[in-house]
């Protein structure tokens, strides 16, 4: 590398950063990638959606993702705590659906598959090697590299990606990060063998179950394998003051929705706490620089939007790139599309969670009319669909519409989301589904 000026280096192997590379080098672009661990490595995010099968298709991944043997998934679940069943939705059913299904991926093999990818395809790849500073002048871009062996160097490109994930090495330099302090969330999650599910397509679902204070997922990874975990504020796991494992472990008895496909299964897996804070980054592109994936912004796990606006930013990002390099001119008119595209797709998520956390989304979410399509427009989001369509987002406006409605007027039953093993004697009846 001594000497050489690369057209673009890539700071994070994950899906961000894979994809851009692997796009880049088919360009014929000269590309380096850094990744600071050693693939493959535990990961969260294992829900994919239908919106990146394109994406997968233009990578050329499909055939490697059916090697690996990941899951198809057609759908999801979203239930009550206090109900007996949730409500289904297929993401055929999607308002303008391209596809019919998505993924459900180990994480540790899907990044692996993807960085390998990247490296098959002629991008330079140096795992164990972590990026420490970055400066910038009008011409290039320096690398400060220290891989694990062998001694710390410089590499120098005409452009960088950053794709380091929430510690973004340029977003910290420029002190870019802007957190949601409603939105500090942790989840406390394990892999587990022999959980119940449906026969057919309905055990591929994702089915998510919403409590007063939390909501638990379910992830069909394998047919003998499931991700299950519990999402909820920091401080109440933190006041809790129990280990991950008693956390969890007390948090399923509690659901029975959960807990009752759980009479024979074992946990397979150590018990994972990750923190879900959501941010995002105020700028995410500057001279000669571009954020991608978690070093732009993560917003939530619940609707699975991580890996798909990692896909996405690595795409733009490719793409754009690979006019700039020959038409420096248009970089500032192209960032600027790329800032208002992700911002965006993340302002649509954001909206959503928001949402979510409320009680009145799954009042309103779990009474499905069919009013002017809003079904299949809220099932459009929850498959990736980023509000390009002005017909989805019309219907969205009035979905959110009830769902405020809904705090005043009870247009959809009323729940209480607490399990009724935990309601109380005296509990009005009329307050219970």
């Amino acid at each position: 590398m001594s000497g050489k000026t690369y057209d673009v280096a890539i700071v994070g192997g994950g899906p961000a950063g894979s994809t851009a590379a692997t796009l880049l080098a088919r360009a014929g672009r000269d590309v380096v990638v850094f990744e600071r661990e050693k693939f493959p490595r535990f990961h969260i995010g294992e829900s994919l959606l239908p919106f990146s099968m394109k994406a997968f298709t233009r990578l050329g991944l499909h055939e490697k993702f059916r090697r690996a043997g990941f899951m198809e998934k057609f759908g999801g679940e979203m239930c009550g705590a206090c109900s007996d069943e949730g409500v289904k939705f297929y993401f055929e059913d999607g308002f303008g659906a391209q596809t019919d299904r998505s993924y459900q991926v180990t994480r540790s093999e899907f990044d692996k598959i993807l960085l390998d990818h990247a490296r098959e395809n002629g991008a330079e790849v140096h795992e164990e090697s972590s990026v420490d500073e970055i400066a910038f002048t009008a011409d290039e871009v320096t690398l400060q590299v220290r891989p694990k062996s062998g001694p710390a160097h410089q590499v120098t490109a005409r452009y960088v990606i950053d794709a380091s994930g929430r510690n973004s090495i340029v977003a910290n330099k420029f002190k870019l990060k802007k957190s949601y302090a409603h939105l500090q969330k942790v989840s406390i999650f394990a892999h587990y063998d022999g959980v119940e599910r449906e026969p057919g397509r309905d055990g591929t679902l994702t089915r998510m179950v919403r409590a007063i204070d939390r909501w638990f997922w379910m992830i069909p990874l394998t047919p003998e394998r499931m991700s299950i975990g519990v999402v909820l504020d920091a401080a109440v796991f933190r006041n809790a003051k129990l280990s991950p494992e008693e956390f969890l472990e007390q948090a399923i008895a509690e659901q029975p929705l959960v807990a009752d496909r759980m009479t024979a299964a074992s946990r397979v897996s150590p018990v994972h706490v990750a923190a879900d804070f959501s941010y995002r980054n105020r700028q995410l592109t500057g001279d000669r620089w571009m954020l991608a994936g978690d070093a732009a912004g993560f917003i939530d796990p619940v609707f699975s939007s991580g890996v798909f606006l990692a896909v996405l930013a690595g795409e733009q990002c490719a793409d754009i790139l690979d006019i700039v390099l020959d038409q420096p001119r248009k970089a500032r008119r192209l960032f600027r599309g790329y800032e208002r595209t992700l911002n965006r797709a993340m302002d649509i998520y954001l909206r959503f969670v928001d949402a979510w956390y409320t009680k009145e989304f799954i009042e309103v979410f779990l009474n499905p009319q069919d009013f002017l399509q809003i079904p299949p427009a809220v099932n459009a989001v929850l498959g990736g669909n980023i509000g390009t369509s002005f017909a989805v987002r019309w219907r969205m406006e009035i979905f959110y519409l009830l769902v405020r409605l809904q705090k005043w007027l009870p247009l959809s039953p009323r729940l209480t989301l607490i399990p009724k093993a935990q309601r109380v004697n005296n509990e009005p009846a009329g307050a219970l589904t």
